[in-house]
């Protein structure tokens, strides 16, 4: 991998967002998933992505258990669920300064290991430094119907039940308008 699971300037949180982007995309039934999946991954510091099939199919089982942490109702459940994750992917953590990037830590096998491992030992590590800040999930998944798009939780507050403020509004307007 080209960029740091993440860097100096960067947060757990932009990783969690990239989890997202590229659960998002794995679930899709569009065309040209290769493509899709690079564009994602680009867009997070990611370049010159060419992914294989059998890369694909390792990113699409690493997608289970990351997407497990966001399903999880409770704390305790995301928790279980992310070691589950690093109990099936992680390796010791070490700090690396690949490809000329600053200081980082990595809980994968090498720096240039599998698109799989990474994808799921580099969310593991950014939804779990968010769960142990927060002392709550990391995310969720989105509770419109017909949505279940995964989410970052951002802040304290109240829980997120949606996505975006548009599945938000589109629950509230169809409550209004049956009346309920």
């Amino acid at each position: 991998m080209d960029g740091a699971q993440w860097t100096a300037g960067s947060a757990p949180i932009e990783a969690a967002q990239r989890a997202v982007d590229l659960l998002i995309e794995l679930r899709s039934t569009e065309p040209d998933l290769a493509g899709r999946l690079a564009a994602v991954l680009a867009e997070h510091g990611e370049t010159g992505i060419e992914l294989r099939p059998a890369e694909l199919d390792a990113l699409r089982a690493a997608a289970e258990p990351v997407a497990a942490v966001f399903a999880a109702a409770d704390t305790t459940a995301a928790a279980d669920a992310l070691n589950a994750l690093f109990a099936r992917y992680a390796r010791p953590p070490r700090l690396t300064a690949h490809g000329g990037t600053a200081w980082h830590l990595h809980v994968d096998a090498d720096d240039d290991g599998p698109w799989g491992e990474w994808f799921a030992t580099s969310s593991g590590l950014a939804l779990a430094v968010l769960l142990a800040e927060r002392q709550a999930p990391p995310g969720g998944v989105c509770a419109a119907p017909g949505c279940g798009r995964p989410f970052v939780a951002h802040g304290a507050g109240s829980p997120r039940r949606y996505c975006s403020s548009r599945c938000a509004t589109r629950v509230r307007v169809a409550r209004h308008r049956s009346g309920g």
